[in-house]
């Protein structure tokens, strides 16, 4: 089996044409069809259907391609692996995570782990958590650290899903608001303030909307602005133009320079937890497993 032909199998596919496939790999049109030509005589079935002008998978190709996209990684894994051993060549981890915790949690850590783990290279893909797992499950990132995970994704079996950490999500006010002198106020009093938003499909929004919803408050909430980034939110309730719920590790800065505010609410008590997902997969990427242990027993991120 020539692992060339199944990686120009593979990139047929993805582009759609030979001609694609050829410009993509470099090299002339005739040389893409013979390397076509010989895995389906391997195979003994025809990959395509080249009626009509058209190049169509046929139901051998559509079959054959999962397998071969696995094959081809697993032959990159096998090659990673051995050059990681024997130390000759950088490894490359292509790291997936949520905005809150790509932002927050990995700058520091992975400053501390490359002191330790000179031939570890990282690429990193910071997106909300569906898009990481979705990332993570068509093998474009080794790991997902994400947050705030359906139900669904954790009972995933196609996924390995691990806590690593979790965060306490607290109220805040700009520093000279109102409330300032209180020790801690009730949860109906939100129902006095403007609440500014993250957008609609946030997950922390999501957990945050459930808790007020069960409890009855949600209903009287005013929404004041809805907005895409955690930094934007901050400065609007610096600016007092309403009042937030976020994760207490994001706003550790604007606490210690006084920039924020933050106010207990009596009995609240509410948390997200953090996870670092794999597919499970019987030989994992080079430097992945250290790089998890790391992640798991660190005690830079708050537990």
């Amino acid at each position: 089996m020539n692992i060339d032909n199944l990686k120009m199998f593979c990139a047929v596919v993805e582009e759609g044409s030979i001609t694609q496939a050829a410009k993509k790999g470099y090299v002339s049109q005739p040389a893409v069809t013979k390397q076509i030509r010989q895995l389906e005589n391997v195979y003994g079935a025809a990959l395509f259907d080249r009626s009509e002008n058209k190049l169509i998978l046929t139901e051998a190709g559509k079959v054959l391609y999962p397998y071969a996209k696995e094959m081809v990684l697993h032959y990159q894994k096998s090659k990673d692996a051995i050059q990681y051993l024997l130390e000759e060549q950088d490894i490359k981890l292509n790291v997936g995570a949520s905005l809150t915790i790509g932002e927050y949690i990995l700058p520091e850590l992975l400053k501390r782990y490359l002191n330790s783990h000179e031939n570890i290279k990282f690429h990193l893909a910071l997106s909300n958590t569906p898009d990481i797992l979705a990332k993570l499950k068509m093998n474009e990132i080794d790991v997902a650290l994400v947050e705030g995970m359906l139900e669904k994704d954790k009972e995933d079996q196609e996924l390995l899903t691990e806590k690593f950490s979790e965060d306490d999500l607290v109220l805040v006010t700009s520093y000279d608001h109102r409330w300032k002198d209180r020790t801690e106020i009730n949860l109906e009093e939100l129902t006095e303030e403007k609440m500014i938003w993250r957008e609609a499909i946030s997950g922390t929004r999501g957990l945050v909307e459930h808790y007020l919803h069960e409890r009855g408050v949600l209903v009287n909430i005013q929404a004041s602005i809805e907005l895409g980034s955690l930094q934007a939110i901050k400065s609007s309730v610096e600016a007092g133009l309403g009042i937030s719920i976020l994760p207490k590790l994001t706003i550790a800065k604007e606490l210690k320079y006084s920039l924020l505010r933050e106010v207990k609410i009596k009995n609240f008590y509410l948390k997200r937890d953090l996870y670092v997902v794999r597919k499970k997969t019987r030989f994992s990427q080079a430097g992945l497993d250290p790089f998890v242990d790391y992640i798991k027993k660190s005690s830079d991120i708050p537990k």
